[in-house]
Order: C-alpha cells, then structure tokens, then sequence
C-alpha cells in the first residue's frame, strides 16, 4: 500500500487510506474534537486514556533519549507572558502568517495555502495546458514554497494573478500579515497587554544569565522543557497536524561560540539519512540519502553539533515507530529561517497529507550586544579623612556644580552616599571626569530542537496501521502495529467469563504487572466474545493479550502474528514482562 501510495498522482488512494486511519482513530477515540457534545470544533481536542497514554510514553521516551542521556536541566515558563519578552525575543514581529480574505463572506485563508492550491491546480488539470518550462517553474516554486519569505509570497501571489476565493469566487483582499500568538490582558485596569506562549522556549533565552551561573559559568550546557503551547491557526484541521493547543517538547543547548564539536558525534556519524539540502531544493531535484559525518564534513550541515542532535533526532523517530523510508531532513532555505538563525533543518515525515513538519532543529549563532553610555563621577583620593579611595556617584549636573565650587573656592563641605560624615573637601582631594563606557553583552550560540508531539503521533497513527482480514474471512479488520515503545498499554488482561475465580485471578494479575512496570488495562467489559476483544485489543494497538480462564490457565496472545501460548498464571508476569522488554519472542 505504500507503494501504491507513494504513486497515487490524484490523491484518492491518499484521501480513502487517511478516511480508513481516522475512522479508526475515531472508533476507538484516541482523541476527540470537543465539545463533542456539539459535534465538535476543528483544532480544539483531548486525548481519550488511549491517546493520552501514547503522548504519555512518547514524552517520557522523549525525557530519557535526550533530557537524562544529555544531562539536561530542566526548566519551564508560565502560560501567560509579558509583551515585553516575545518583544525582546523577537515573537512579537515575527510570529506572523500572510493572510487575505474573502470580502464578502469575511472567510480568511493562509497566502501559502491559496498558492499551493493554485500551482497544484495549474499542472494537474486534466484540460490544463501548460509548457515543459512553466511546468518545472510551477515545480520549484512547490518544492521552495515552504521557504519563500512573506515579500517572496506576496510577489508570486501578485505574479500568478491570485484574486478569488477558491470555493466562492469572490474577490479576495490584497495580502496581510497575522500575528498568530493569542493576545490577553491581565490586572485589574485590563491594560496591561501579554500573550499566551506559542512555545515554551522563550525563558530560556530571557534567564540565560542565571542559567549559566548555576552550571558554575561552562559551556555547553543544555535546558529542557516539555509543555502545552498555543496559536491562532487560520485553517485548523480534522486531526493532531494544525491545531490551536498543542505539546511541544524542546530543548536548548547552549555551546561555545569557538568550539561547535561535540564529544559523541561518533555514535551518529555514519547514520544514512535522506536529506534534502536547499541546494537540491532550488534546482528541482529530489531529496538524497547521505552519511551524517559526510554532510556534517562538506559543510552542508554547519556544525558538528548540529548533526549530532539531527542524528539523535532521526533515532529518537524511528525507535517510536516512524518509517525510515519515509522519513526526511529538509533544510530550511533563507526566507523560511529564524531571524536569528544561521542554518535549520526540519525532520519531515511523509503521510496522506504530504510531508508534514515534525521537528525544527536550528543552530543560532553567537552575536554580540554593544552599549554605549557616559558616566560622571567624582573620585576622593586618600587622605586621612579616606582610607582608600572612593568613587562617590554622582549626576552630571551636580558634578559640574562641584567642581565649578572648588575652582572659586578651594574646598566645599561634602556629604555623599558612601561618606558617612560632613568632611573639607579641597581642590586637590578631588578628581571629576567625565567618560564614556563600552558595555558588552553576548547571546551565545545555541541548538534548539523543538519536537511537535501531536504530529509525530498522528504521524505514527498512519506508519502503524494496516488492515488484515478479520475472523473466518469475514471483513477486515483495522489495527494499529504501535511498537511495544509507543503502544497506549503493554498489555491487556481480561478473564475469559467475569466471574470468580477469573475475575479475581485477573484483578491480581493486573496488579503483578503494574508493580513489575508493565503499563497494563484489565477489561472486565461483559456481553463480547472472546474474538471480540481480542480485535479491540488489536484495534488500540496493544501488542499482547492475557486471558485467565480457571480451566486452561493463562493464555498470552501476540497482536501481530496472533500466536497464542498457554503457560500457569503464576508465570504469565515474568513471560509479558519478558515480551515486553524484548528477552523472550
């Protein structure tokens, strides 16, 4: 099917596969739209305790393939925020999307979205007529759109003549841009402006100072931090991809500007991955699979600790599940860059929705912050009045009035804020000057890969499901092959009739594997077979089965080949555990 998949140039093998997957996914609601008592709104969801467990387990995976295997700190920042930050990080005039708008319905549509539409249009209609050379434009403006800064967009939108609605034909606006963040106010006079985080990043950068000061002043160090975000998305959809809340887990290594290498490179490099540079992007041509230590050394990646964090990047994905076939690093090309970013690559993943974002790993370069300003002063020299010298503080005005006395006058009476008593001060005591002062502060270079953990999960959701025809042929069954990593459960016991002793046996059971460390359900639902549940089982993706019955014993079914082998309840805990941990098969 993936083959098939990969072909399909209309898009209705695409579009029946994606109906089967969130068919499934609504069946045994992984998640749900809410409120779902009114049938739901698009990009506002919950994770049922299925769902939930998944983002549970990829978190803590997440947690320990980077945050304990780094020895990372662990830091976080409050919903709302004060302007002021997303202003000084630069949020505040960055985090926008080009919008226009339908003039009579009022419907807004993202720039970006109207373009693809109308290029995917223009080469795949069947009574379209275009040029072989117009043809390969259309293709490099698709395969570069992703990247096009808001001007760039603004241009083609203009160049492609872009003034109707798709679906209305009405006359749209001219393009505008959007700032996505979700804007509040908060204290009593309701003035006081802030906005929810779009990403948890932000206190990391604004507590630099005090970061580096509790790792005793060394770099590298790094800062994790895993929590909800939030955006205004202009076009939500039906599933985890484009949504208003969502869980990002990121972290920030923070590393000397003069030394980017990275002790560990060694365990990645010589992953082969397929990349996609901006090279290959602006010529049209197809993503290549290459050797990270290969790309890391022609300088195609910028630095060695870049590809380092790529390649556990592309391990942490695949040991959850996610096909490395379709799997890619596409560099993000200039317009498309952070400001403040020197190189960014994004781990795309390939489903029915095309190749989806997943991961934005970027590298920011160290830059320095310089400050000018003037300093007026006095300086007491020693005398027996002063034991040392002392620089007294002083405004500009009332140093210039001071030493104009002493000129006149020889000494004055003086008082300041570190002299505490009324001394002479005479002329030759005294030194008032006037300097200017060159202040420097410096951002430090940084990695900072940010994970979207709804999209890897729905991501996961179509790499693990396949179809297999149900029992005695009649139908087929959809299942979710989640790899015992990912799987809402490890395991599900359920006694073959609910009552004693099978379903006291169970409940024990049950409670075994819990303190063993085996994620497990016990399902005493009544009024199904046994063939039943099991296809549940199977549908939720949990890759084993346990059923006690007081005449066989225990019975553990496998999700995949649907083998069965019966052993004494007493051992059914070791053997799952066993299964589980991958020692037994």
């Amino acid at each position: 099917m993936d083959e098939a998949l990969a072909g399909d140039r209309d898009g209705a093998l695409r579009e029946a596969f994606r109906e089967m997957v969130h068919s499934s996914i609504k069946g045994r609601e992984f998640y749900i739209a809410l409120p779902k008592s009114y049938r739901g709104v698009d990009g506002i969801y919950e994770y049922s305790p299925p769902g939930s467990a998944i983002e549970s387990r990829v978190l803590r995976f997440w947690r320990k393939h980077f945050v304990l295997k780094e020895r990372m700190s662990a830091a976080g920042l409050p919903y709302p925020t004060p302007t002021i930050l997303f202003k000084g990080v630069g949020h505040l005039d960055k985090c926008t999307v080009v919008m226009m708008m339908d003039e009579e319905t009022g419907t807004c549509f993202r720039a970006d979205h109207l373009l693809n539409g109308f290029l995917n249009e223009m080469i795949h209609q069947k009574d379209s007529i275009i040029s072989p050379e117009k043809a390969k434009e259309v293709q490099r403006v698709l395969a570069t759109l992703s990247s096009l800064s808001d001007v760039e967009l603004c241009a083609k939108i203009k160049e492609y003549g872009i003034t109707r609605a798709p679906d209305t034909e009405n006359q749209l606006s001219g393009p505008y841009p959007f700032n996505v963040m979700l804007q509040d106010y908060i204290g009593p006079s309701g003035f006081l402006p802030e906005y929810v985080r779009p990403k948890p990043a932000q206190g990391c950068f604004a507590d630099f100072k005090y970061l580096h000061e509790f790792k005793g002043n060394k770099l590298p160090f790094a800062v994790a931090h895993g929590s909800r975000a939030f955006r205004e998305e202009i076009s939500p959809q039906n599933c985890l991809l484009i949504v208003h809340e969502f869980t990002v887990a990121e972290f920030e290594h923070f590393v000397d500007p003069e030394d980017k290498s990275h002790p560990k490179f060694s365990e990645v490099v010589d992953l082969e991955l397929l990349m996609f540079p901006g090279e290959q992007q602006m010529s049209g041509q197809s993503a290549i699979r290459t050797r990270l230590g290969e790309a890391v050394f022609k300088g195609t990646v910028n630095n060695e600790t870049l590809g380092y964090f790529i390649g556990r990047t592309f391990l942490f994905l695949t040991r959850l599940g996610i096909d490395k076939d379709r799997l890619r690093f596409s560099q993000r090309l200039g317009g498309k860059l952070a400001h403040d970013a020197a190189d960014c690559w994004v781990a795309e993943i390939e489903c029915s929705y095309g190749w989806i974002e997943c991961v934005d790993i970027a590298y920011r370069p160290a830059y320095e912050l310089r400050a000018h300003k003037e300093k007026s002063g006095v300086a007491l020299v020693a005398n027996e009045e002063f034991a040392e010298p002392r620089e007294v503080a002083m405004g500009e005005e009332e140093a210039l009035l001071l030493k104009a006395a002493l000129e006149s006058k020889g000494e004055v009476v003086f008082r300041g804020p570190t002299v505490r008593k009324r001394v002479v001060i005479k002329h030759d005591m005294v030194k008032i000057s006037k300097q200017k002062i060159r202040e420097h502060e410096y951002a430090p270079s940084v990695i900072e890969p940010s994970f979207g953990i709804g999209r890897i999960i729905y991501c996961l959701f179509e790499h693990s499901f396949y179809t297999r025809p149900g029992k005695a042929g009649d139908g087929r069954l959809n299942v979710f092959r989640f790899p015992p990593l990912t799987a809402p459960f490890d395991c599900t016991v359920f006694p073959l009739i609910i009552k004693e002793p099978e379903s006291v046996v169970a409940q024990l059971i049950g409670g075994a594997l819990a303190v063993a460390g085996v994620k497990n359900r016990v399902d005493m639902t009544e009024g199904s077979t046994i063939g039943e549940r099991y296809a549940i089982n199977d549908e939720l993706g949990v890759p084993f089965a346990n059923t006690i019955d007081a005449q066989v014993g225990a019975t553990i079914r496998e999700r995949d080949s649907q083998d069965q082998v019966r052993l004494h309840p007493e051992k059914a805990v070791f053997v799952v555990n066993e299964l589980i941990l991958g020692e037994r098969t």
